[in-house]
């Protein structure tokens, strides 16, 4: 059995998870980190006992790296990634994929054109509560799809986005929709297909950043469909993030990661437990590892025998898309529809 060799670039908070889901892999091993700070990539290495590069170039340079996780600031993840694939690194890159539909197509073609594998962090797709979702959708037990209701009442302090002088900007971070929502955004695509048009608005109204705070959307999906979307971080305490699917023949209501509702003909409602303070409601590290490492075991699968991936490239693109047409729209002020995408 090989193992295989992870890189990770960043070593911020999220690169902790992505450590802790590669620890628990049976055919994978974190063999360096790289941050252009020496003391910072230094200090993780020693926590995670292994080497460190300050110049990610390097690292990619090794042939003991296969994998290699980007979990650096959102409008880096393009630049980088590009490096990555054309390294003929597989790619694991967090959320968003990039910071617009072009970044995107062009990490997608690098990957096809490198021939290595490409997968985009989504990993609540594998939280139990929406794959009996999903399950539901695709047993037409819900029946025809009316309505999804996506919310994020969330709640972020002005420290947050004080932290870091990229955070809550427009080119490096994005907002409550492009940061918080993007993985809500994904779930509602994942479940209502593909969107035809969208109507957005979006504002600052509490913290002196540049990006929005709060992000409001209506959604037309090509299979006939409404969605709505509210993302938010002002809202105090914060909530958790909540979504509602209705049906012909029922309704399932989601909380953090608890099913609050389920009424699907013929289908039992699963026993799930869950926690309705999942998910960063007011801190951002109050996710699990887990599902990075379901993910990651799927990247694996991907590459040994050519198993479809649970989450491509052209997944994360199209949450993206659908962010930049809430963008776009709020700054016309009239619909938008979406150009179709394919990889």
């Amino acid at each position: 059995m090989k193992t295989w060799g992870f890189g990770i670039i960043g070593t911020g908070s999220i690169a902790d998870f992505h450590a802790a889901a590669i620890k628990e892999l049976e055919r994978g091993k974190l063999v360096a980190v790289a941050n252009r700070t020496e003391e910072r990539a230094k200090a993780f290495a020693q926590k995670e006992d292994c080497g460190y590069f300050t110049d990610y170039k390097e690292m990619l340079a090794s042939p003991d790296i296969d994998i290699v996780c980007i979990t650096t600031s959102s409008g880096s993840h393009a630049s980088i990634g590009l490096d990555v694939l054309n390294a003929g690194k597989h790619l694991i890159v967090e959320k968003p994929v990039a910071m617009n539909t072009k970044q995107s197509l062009e990490l997608i073609r690098a990957a096809k054109q490198n021939g290595v594998t490409m997968s985009v962090i989504s990993q609540r797709r594998f939280e139990a509560q929406h794959v009996a979702v999903r399950n539901a959708l695709d047993s037409g037990a819900l029946g025809k799809l009316l309505l999804v209701e996506v919310s994020l009442p969330f709640y972020r302090a002005q420290s947050y986005y004080d932290s870091a002088e990229w955070r809550g900007t427009i080119e490096q971070d994005g907002g409550a929709l492009m940061n918080q929502g993007i993985h809500s955004i994904d779930l509602l695509l994942w479940f209502g297909g593909i969107v035809d048009t969208v109507y957005g608005k979006t504002a600052t109204q509490t913290h002196q950043m540049e990006a929005e705070d709060m992000g409001l959307a209506l959604l037309t999906f090509k299979n006939g469909a409404f969605g709505t979307i509210m993302a938010s971080t002002s809202i105090q305490p914060g909530f958790a993030a909540a979504m509602n699917l209705y049906g012909e023949k029922g309704s399932i209501k989601l909380e953090g990661s608890a099913i609050s509702h389920w009424t699907v003909p013929g289908m039992e409602p699963p026993d799930l437990g869950g926690n309705t303070n999942y998910g960063g409601v007011s801190d951002p590290r109050s996710i699990s590892h887990v599902n990075h490492r379901v993910q990651m075991d799927n990247v694996i699968d991907a590459i040994e025998s050519g198993k479809e991936l649970y989450l491509k490239g052209i997944d994360g693109l199209r949450a993206v898309q659908l962010v930049e047409a809430i963008y776009e729209s709020s700054a016309k002020g009239e619909p938008i529809k979406l150009e179709e995408v394919s990889e």
